[in-house]
């Protein structure tokens, strides 16, 4: 098998799980808001990495479905953070050339946070140098049951389902698959995200919390990504 990293692309898509910010806080002495503050701080930093390496899709598990479940104050804290992140970040989105979308259900979210996701993707949505995409009310689980819902609201007959077809009711329908998943903090499990599409996507795990993912820690996702020999359920010949 050929080994030469050089020769081979980095991944098109990077799906992450963003673990770890609450043991960061605890870690460091910090209050555990504070520790999802230096985790939405290390999104934005992050991103900034992508586009200088040149790599186009960012998708993050910012708040999944089963996230209602932590107390009320956190839930709480979380919304307002994001509120803050979409509102605070829009100008810099502009400047970088980001694009904005959200997925997931967003019925249970606030109006006014729906309106500012409306907004923001809507203003981005002519950004090229990188597609990052928030998870919010996320599950993959709770994503196929809208999809089938609404096939069957649409007629969808038996005979007419397919895998392209069930892909373009996804929430991810206009995305490329992720080539690559990455979840810090040691972890190692895809906690119900992107079950559809990360059918044949490599993954890393890495014990980094994700306030502290950097450069260096992302260059070596990026050196095993280079070192697979990716088949897609197929076998090369000997």
């Amino acid at each position: 098998m050929n080994t030469n990293t050089e020769t081979k692309p980095y991944p098109r898509h990077i799906a992450i799980i963003l673990d770890g910010n609450g043991r960061f806080a605890k870690k460091h002495g910090l209050l555990r808001q504070q520790g999802h503050k230096a985790g939405a701080d290390n999104v934005e930093a992050v991103g900034d990495l992508f586009i200088e390496k040149g790599i186009p899709y960012m998708t993050v598990y910012a708040f999944s479905t089963e996230n209602w479940k932590r107390s009320e104050d956190e839930v709480s804290y979380l919304m307002a953070l994001m509120k803050r992140y979409l509102t605070k970040n829009k100008v810099d989105a502009l400047r970088k050339g980001i694009r904005i979308r959200v997925i997931g259900d967003r019925s249970r979210l606030s109006r006014d946070l729906q309106e500012l996701i409306v907004s923001m993707e809507e203003d981005t949505k002519d950004m090229k140098n990188l597609n990052l995409t928030f998870a919010i009310n996320y599950g993959g689980r709770d994503e196929i049951r809208r999809a089938v819902s609404k096939m069957i609201s649409d007629g969808v007959k038996a005979d007419q389902v397919d895998e392209a077809l069930i892909s373009s009711y996804l929430d991810t329908s206009d995305l490329p698959d992720p080539d690559l998943l990455i979840r810090t903090s040691g972890e190692e499990r895809i906690s119900n995200f992107l079950l559809w599409q990360i059918a044949y996507a490599e993954m890393y795990f890495t014990d980094k919390l994700w306030p502290e993912f950097d450069e260096a820690e992302l260059d070596q996702a990026l050196a095993s990504f280079q070192k697979r020999d990716r088949r897609f359920g197929g076998r090369k010949e000997e």
